[in-house]
């Protein structure tokens, strides 16, 4: 059945859903280029170019831009795992979704994690949204570690939780801005560098 006009969302509607996208975005890049505590709300609104009542319009507080800027890169990372050749082994799938972790971050895409005593901390941990990605995201890489490590691709006497942190830490990893700065290596080398330390080691491998 053709959905009917009065289903489709109005002008304002979507105005106001890409003003949401606009903030959405905005908060995604200072979260990872200055952290939670740093960001305000005034800068915010500066950048995106709005009074800070309107974006109180739709966003309540300064955590709920952060948890909406989360819950938008949780999305991404789901949407991504989802795309991935269904026939790649278990190995092949996480060194994927790690690659793209770094590439999202050293291109500045990666809001940084909240500290331990951080309100933003909080207000995840009661976001159904970001808790039921995270659950969904953790689920999935476990399982492919789990099946990595029955391959020999993964050491096998590392709990599968150890190993999962490992590959979240990725995500907050400040080798990256390290290498970059240091303006030796283009950035996909950088990625690639990285990737190896994560999932080769560092000591020297026997032929």
């Amino acid at each position: 059945m053709k959905s009917s006009l009065a289903d489709k969302p109005s002008f304002k509607q979507q105005m106001l859903k890409v003003r949401e996208d606009t903030i959405v975005k905005t908060v995604n890049r200072l979260l990872a280029e200055k952290g939670f505590e740093a960001m305000t709300v005034d800068e915010v609104a500066a950048e995106v170019g709005i009074a800070k009542a309107s974006l109180y319009k739709h966003f309540a507080s300064k955590e709920d831009l952060a948890v909406a800027a989360m819950v938008r890169v949780m999305r991404q990372a789901q949407d991504f795992i989802a795309s991935l050749p269904a026939q790649d082994s278990a190995s092949q799938q996480l060194r994927a979704v790690v690659r793209w972790v770094l590439q999202i971050k050293i291109a500045g895409g990666m809001p940084s994690l909240p500290s331990q005593n951080s309100s933003l901390r909080a207000s995840l941990l009661a976001s159904q949204d970001y808790m039921d990605g995270l659950l969904e995201l953790s689920e999935r890489l476990g399982a492919w570690i789990e099946e990595a490590q029955a391959q020999g691709q993964l050491n096998p006497k590392l709990p599968p939780i150890a190993i999962l942190y490992t590959f979240f830490a990725r995500a907050c990893d400040p080798v990256l801005e390290f290498l970059k700065i240091s303006g030796l290596y283009p950035d996909e080398q950088i990625v690639e560098m990285v990737l190896s330390t994560c999932f080769d080691g560092l000591a020297v491998r026997q032929p």
